[in-house]
């Protein structure tokens, strides 16, 4: 079979059950593409890299633990992936048990580490002397209890059927309407086109630092009138006191604004990585300040080359 007449691939972080499969199934098109699990975030994303997908999902943040440091850090300085789209899907976990198993008898509960603190306060009052132990998945953790190694898992109700599992307890969690933001990414490509309800993700690098350098990147947004919806600051690995910005803003890189504040970040910034431009999930659309719509930016060029060329202006 060549690459043209196979099915697209899907990678996500597996193995198959977890709330990125379930995200991975909302996008157009997933229902009929092969999906592929791996074991970490780095292997669903280097499967991208190497050719062994057309598109990886992962999780990106979480509304209650925030962002997922091993995904912000590999797209940020891991060879470039793009964003083309995002989901943002309902959280809510199920406490997954052999048949039989009572709240009593469970010592041992397994989950991802993002999971655990969404259900502390739970598992305090309804298992309280159960141990955690970590899974790199939610429903790698529901297979270690499928297996026998841990008494109960936290994972998506969905997850049960496929483990032989039994639902002890639904709708799991200490804050509700828990939302996790997943992305679906290409290997570096055309973003997709404006929809005027877009999100821009890109990665900005201070060279050295001074007082004032935040400041300078946090200016090129504001005079333009564009929302920042995500910032986050992370080590760049290059010793003590060297950080890189993970940014999401309001609007796409087609927009003027958007435009002019990203070459005013190269201008300022030692490095600029552009992680991509695509639909919000949640459709808002941005309030546009007057003096940024695309217009004005057209205005204002064409008064600056009349004064440049001595030409009539108003």
């Amino acid at each position: 079979m060549t690459a043209e007449s196979r099915p697209a691939r899907y990678a996500f972080l597996g193995p198959r059950g977890t709330f990125t499969e379930a995200a991975l199934l909302t996008l157009p098109g997933a229902a009929d593409a092969e999906l592929v699990p791996y074991a970490t975030v780095p292997a669903v994303l280097d499967a991208l890299r190497r050719g062994d997908a057309d598109t990886a999902v992962v999780a990106l943040e979480n509304s209650v633990e925030g962002s997922v440091p091993t995904t912000l850090d590999e797209l940020a300085t891991g060879e470039p992936l793009q964003i083309v789209g995002e989901i943002h899907l309902p959280v809510s976990f199920a406490l997954l048990v052999r048949p039989g198993t009572s709240l009593a008898d469970i010592k041992t509960v397994a989950s991802h580490p993002i999971a655990q603190p969404q259900c502390r306060r739970w598992l305090a009052d309804n298992v309280p002397d159960a141990e955690w132990r970590a899974a790199t998945s939610n429903a790698e953790a529901a297979q270690h209890v499928a297996d026998g190694h841990y008494d109960a898992a936290l994972a998506g109700s969905f997850a049960a059927a496929r483990y032989g599992l039994s639902v002890l307890a639904e709708d799991i969690h200490d804050v509700s309407d828990a939302v996790t933001r997943f992305v679906a990414l290409h290997r570096p490509c055309t973003p997709p086109a404006p929809t005027g309800m877009d999100k821009t993700t890109v990665v900005a690098f201070i060279g050295e630092d001074h007082p004032g350098a935040l400041l300078e990147i946090l200016t090129e947004f504001s005079v333009r009138g564009i929302n920042l919806t995500l910032i986050q600051s992370r080590p760049t690995g290059a010793g003590l006191g060297s950080y890189l910005f993970w940014m999401d803003f309001e609007g796409h890189v087609a927009d003027a604004r958007v435009g002019e504040a990203l070459m005013g970040l190269r201008r300022v910034c030692s490095d600029v990585r552009f992680v991509g431009s695509y639909p919000r999930a949640d459709r808002v659309r941005p309030e546009i300040r007057r003096g940024t719509h695309d217009d004005d930016f057209t205005e204002a060029a064409a008064w600056l080359d009349a004064v440049r060329t001595g030409s009539p202006h108003s």
